[in-house]
């Protein structure tokens, strides 16, 4: 469904039921909404594994504005401070309360908006492989001694001046370090790609580069889980570490997945989806 939200039309589709039958009466379970990454990517990389949490959340997925099947909106509105808020105006619209938040990678960085921008209205944070303020240089000595000099090469070229040519070099290069294992084709093949956003945003020198949560982190008082993987060539584990360390008025749990790169629910679906369910339950009872 698309759903109007601060000048846009969202696509937005929810999964499981959010009321259960138990006895004589209805228990309400919590709301996982699930923020993807990219940007320039869609909901559908979480598709069909984050199903199996439906007996413990009704799930929402949304595509961001500029992303997938939503409506692109000014480009001067792809900031975080306004996918940030599209987040709490989507939950205007859908009354929804105190949500549990999961934001992996790019979506991390809309959690954070969010959850730092309206911090009384997050009931529970999840982020996961993702940065508070990206140290590109960490980045670059990660690429190079997961991938060697090409990778290196490519991603300091993308990152330091996206283009389009950079970003094919940069796809050929390193993505294929995001996992351990192999993607299965159709992945990629059902997930919505959009280079605009991706170059609007993916830069050191704009947004992505400029971003700097830590400070706000320490207005997040909701419990939170942090997440990275030992193997991550794009968003290092020392980044979590730094996101863990900036939520000091929070109850944090942090794990890293030392047999896992940026993609931990492929990499490691047991642990990762066993930690994420254990977590769920905890701030819900």
């Amino acid at each position: 469904m698309r759903i109007e939200v601060n000048g846009v039309r969202l696509f937005v589709d929810i999964e499981g039921a959010g009321l259960v039958a138990e006895g004589p009466v209805m228990r309400e379970k919590p709301v996982l909404i699930v923020l993807h990454g990219g940007p320039g990517l869609d909901h559908a990389i979480y598709k069909p594994a984050f199903s199996q949490l439906t007996d413990v959340a009704q799930v929402v997925y949304l595509d961001h504005r500029g992303n997938g099947r939503s409506e692109d909106g000014d480009p001067a509105l792809w900031t975080l401070d306004q996918w940030g808020d599209d987040i709490d105006a989507l939950c205007g619209v859908l009354g929804i309360a105190r949500p549990i938040v999961y934001g992996a990678s790019f979506g991390g960085m809309v959690a954070q908006a969010y959850a730092t921008r309206h911090p009384e209205k997050v009931g529970a944070l999840i982020l996961a492989h993702t940065a508070a303020k990206v140290d590109f240089e960490t980045m670059f000595a990660t690429f190079a001694r997961l991938g060697g000099p090409v990778a290196e090469a490519a991603a300091r070229a993308y990152w330091t001046g996206p283009t389009p040519e950079r970003r094919l070099a940069y796809r050929d290069a390193c993505v294929p370090l995001y996992s351990l294992k192999p993607v299965d084709p159709d992945f990629w093949r059902r997930t919505i790609v959009k280079d605009p956003v991706a170059l609007h945003f993916n830069s050191a020198d704009r947004e992505l580069g400029q971003m700097d949560f830590r400070a706000a982190l320490g207005r997040v008082t909701c419990p939170a889980l942090v997440l990275s993987g030992r193997q991550d060539p794009v968003m290092p584990w020392q980044f979590a570490d730094t996101i863990a360390a900036s939520l000091t008025a929070a109850d944090v749990r942090a794990h890293c997945f030392e047999d896992a790169a940026h993609i931990p629910d492929l990499d490691v679906p047991e642990a990762f989806f066993a930690l994420l369910r254990d977590f769920i339950k905890g701030v819900s009872r």
